[in-house]
């Protein structure tokens, strides 16, 4: 992965701090960046959206599944103890949210990209990009966290 500016990172990470804040009803802390593969075990579910445009490459938003339910009975404001198709359209519609938030940032400010469809991975998965590493950015908040990979490159 080639070096993003801060520019380019704090419109993800502020967005998903607001998103989340806003939908799940926590306080969000963002902690220290770091390189890292983007592998996950069975206990996961990941988010990915794909970008097109000025930025290119995609962007994960992974979660155990104690966490993914923990958000989706939040979204829902009800209890969801298991990840079934509603808890899943849940917490890609968070991916959705995100993302086209992001890209409303982005053309404000005269930088356009496109986002694809939110898709789902559950178990064990690893995400290759160019530079091996992904740009990865802890979120925690009470009960948990989640983690924004981002594996982008400026076109």
């Amino acid at each position: 992965m080639a070096t993003l500016s801060v520019e380019l990172i704090n419109p993800f990470l502020a967005t998903a701090k607001k998103i989340l804040s806003e939908v799940c009803f926590v306080e969000v802390a963002i902690q220290k960046p770091n390189l890292k593969e983007a592998a996950f075990t069975s206990n996961h579910w990941v988010i990915i959206v794909g970008v097109t445009g000025q930025l290119h490459g995609h962007v994960l938003i992974a979660m155990t599944e104690k966490q993914a339910c923990a958000i989706a009975s939040k979204m829902a404001m009800m209890e969801i103890s298991q990840m079934d198709d509603f808890a899943s359209s849940a917490i890609s519609e968070l991916g959705n949210m995100i993302m086209g938030n992001v890209a409303t940032v982005f053309s404000s400010s005269g930088v356009g990209i496109d986002i694809t469809p939110p898709t789902l991975s559950h178990g064990n998965v690893s995400f290759a990009s160019k530079g091996g590493k992904s740009l990865c950015v802890p979120m925690q908040f009470e009960g948990g966290g989640i983690e924004l990979y981002l594996a982008l490159q400026q076109a």
